[in-house]
Order: C-alpha cells, then structure tokens, then sequence
C-alpha cells in the first residue's frame, strides 16, 4: 500500500532547509521508494509531506538516510518534537519528475 506521512516539526524552518540541502549533497533528488517529498514553513515550524511506496520503503528511508543525515546536521542535538500523521494515498499524479528548490 502506498503510505503518506505528514510531519509537523517545532523547529525553524532553516533546520528544515539545512537537513534538506545535505540530502540532496549526499543522496541527489532519489530516494529509493520516495514518490514524493514538500515541506512548507508553518506557524510553529515547518511541515514535511511524503508518498513512499510502502511502509516499508518509509522506514527503510527514515532508517538509512533521513535519521542519519539529519542527525549529522544537528551535530548530535535532540531531534525537534515533531507529530507523524499517516495516510492512506488513494491517488497520485506526478505529470513531471524533477527537483524544485
């Protein structure tokens, strides 16, 4: 089943911006099993919005490149608090792929 997660982060959105730019550096625009990556600044933070092809792609994804990388960025702080809402994608239209800044 393809998962959709949406993550609320108490963080600034610059800690958004710098974990991001590290993965492009370190993993180019492809994450194995991503079908789609946002983020958006937000009143309290930032908010990350993914489809990944299963739940297993998902954690494999969180396990091998977003908890390291992001962990590198923090320089071994705390992760910010941060809600995980899942969901079920019942449709998906990606007519051009690509990487916008």
């Amino acid at each position: 089943m393809t998962l959709g997660v949406i993550t609320d982060v108490s963080a600034p959105v610059e800690a958004y911006d710098a974990v991001h730019a590290a993965m492009l550096e370190r993993m180019g625009p492809a994450v194995d099993g991503l079908l789609l990556h946002l983020a958006r600044p937000t009143a309290g933070g930032f908010q990350v919005i993914d489809v990944w092809e299963s739940r297993e792609a998902y954690e494999r994804g969180i396990r091998e490149v977003v908890g390291p990388v992001s962990a590198e960025v923090l320089g071994g702080q705390a992760p910010p608090p941060s809600v995980v809402t899942e969901f079920e994608v019942r449709g998906l239209v990606l007519p051009r792929a690509g990487v916008a800044v």
